[in-house]
């Protein structure tokens, strides 16, 4: 037993090992997914910031509406270049987590998972669930059934009184389901920066801490030599 714990471990740190210093890289790319959303999402708030407003009050119900769409407005852009540049990454990630999180309780709760509506129970993600007997899975591989056949219909009445092929030639048609799939990434992907920061090599935050540190050691060292001549 012992010499085949000493044969893995002797692979995994090998092979792993390798890898301690492409770690920065996972992180890099969940920022470069993460960012161009945010700052998208930002700028279209802030153009569009009494519209945006009105939307927290009258749609969601938020009470001080217009602090709100300031809040969530700044949120998304200003976190959507720090993590861009990798600057204050954690920081960053903890209010766009509470936007990703107001979000999909305020907006996509109801909805349920899905962001698309999958219109076929057979390779809908929700069947192994439903198949092992929880009741929302189910009601979901009942929901795909419906909006199958929607589909189809819209389908039929495309190829027959439109011009279809162009009308699909962009993508297919999908029935919108708004639900907290996308909020739920995002919030998950955000908290994975919150532990790993902006990544090594690949951030701002990275050569900022280091020569912060390396300032910090030296301080040490000449306090020490201070007090110890």
């Amino acid at each position: 037993m012992t010499l085949l714990l000493r044969a893995y471990y002797g692979l995994h740190d090998g092979l792993f090992g390798l890898l301690d210093y492409l770690s920065g890289l996972a992180p890099l790319l969940i920022r470069l997914y993460l960012a161009p959303i945010m700052i998208a999402a930002g700028l279209y708030k802030l153009r569009h910031l009494e519209q945006t407003t009105l939307w927290f009050e009258q749609g969601l119900g938020l009470p001080y509406a217009d602090i709100a769409a300031l809040l969530a407005t700044y949120t998304e852009l200003v976190g959507g270049f720090l993590l861009l540049f990798g600057f204050a990454v954690r920081w960053a990630a903890i209010p766009l987590l509470v936007t990703m999180a107001v979000a999909a309780w305020t907006v996509h709760w109801d909805n349920g998972w899905f962001a698309v509506a999958p219109s076929d129970p057979a390779t809908s993600t929700a069947k192994p669930l439903a198949d092992v007997g929880i009741p929302a899975a189910r009601d979901s591989l009942e929901n795909s059934v419906e909006v199958g056949k929607r589909l189809e219909r819209a389908r039929q009445l495309l190829q027959e009184h439109g011009h279809y092929p162009w009308l699909t030639e962009r993508g297919q048609f999908v029935v919108l389901n708004n639900g907290i799939e996308f909020a739920a990434t995002y919030f998950i992907m955000l908290l994975s920066l919150v532990f790993t920061g902006g990544g090594r090599f690949f951030s701002v935050d990275y050569y900022l801490d280091r020569q912060a540190r390396d300032k910090l050691t030296q301080e040490k060292w000449r306090q020490a030599q201070v007090n110890n001549p």
